[in-house]
């Protein structure tokens, strides 16, 4: 376990382009994702979680050139979802040298699935995304799909359902969140990480720092962001950023 909290990036890729959406709808142009993996690679980032979002909705499979490249320009361990539904394509990612595979509708389609890749790769190496949105008379549903398609079971129902087939970790992704710079729904966080025994990332809603440290709190193993780590100000100009050393220690504390 490391010694301090997992602070992660994720990028968003569509149409191989960086883009940032807005509780999962209306992308916004970000750049390339070859550059914006170099700048933190400069800022010493530990990990990083990159995910092409359309690749399940349009049935493009799995963007292994993207993922060449990535791996290639990559200094840190990389995660990457999109696509992804077998233990032959989980292998040739990883072989390519990603280090974690990251599901989300395959894993709800077939769950069986998780385990397949899990006894292909490891556990550790094997993460499914649990998206939730709230609902308006309380609680959460959970979706796949990129958000379109309703599965019909609570964020923490989903989540023992992959811990039980083979998941290593979960990210638990605040749809109505998402890019809202609200801070996390630390309620959701703390439903995730009580229904399973393996690491939870919290996603969706991180508006700076300050937000981390509620969030590990709530029961997050680590924390996870994206449009704080690549937008800046009230305009969103594009600026990538990355706590300090000193910064991510202070969450220890």
């Amino acid at each position: 376990m490391s010694a301090f909290p997992r602070v992660i990036p994720v990028l968003l890729v569509s149409d191989g382009y960086l883009v940032k959406p807005v509780k999962f709808h209306g992308d916004k142009y970000i750049g390339d994702p070859i550059n914006a993996v170099r700048i933190f690679n400069e800022k010493q980032v530990d990990e990083l979680v990159i995910c092409d979002i359309d690749s399940s909705v349009k049935g493009a499979g799995v963007n292994y050139s993207l993922i060449e490249e990535i791996a290639s320009e990559a200094f840190m361990p990389v995660g990457y979802g999109g696509g992804v539904s077998s233990a032959a394509e989980a292998q040739r990612i990883t072989g390519i040298g990603i280090e974690k595979v990251i599901l989300n509708s395959a894993a709800f389609n077939r769950p069986e699935a998780i385990g397949e890749i899990s006894a292909a790769l490891g556990s550790s190496s094997t993460v499914v995304s649990v998206d939730a949105k709230k609902r308006l008379t309380g609680g959460w549903d959970t979706y796949s799909q990129r958000g379109k398609k309703k599965l019909g079971m609570t964020p923490a129902e989903a989540a023992r359902l992959a811990q039980e087939h083979g998941a290593g970790e979960i990210i638990v992704s605040a749809i109505d969140r998402e890019s809202t710079f609200s801070g996390y729904d630390l309620k959701l966080v703390t439903a995730v990480s009580e229904a399973v025994t393996v690491p939870v990332i919290a996603l969706g809603g991180a508006s700076g720092y300050a937000d981390f440290a509620p969030a590990l709190e709530a029961g997050a193993s680590a924390v996870a962001a994206g449009s704080m780590f690549v937008l800046n100000g009230k305009h969103r100009a594009v600026l990538i950023t990355y706590p300090t050393p000193d910064q991510i220690r202070a969450l220890k504390s």
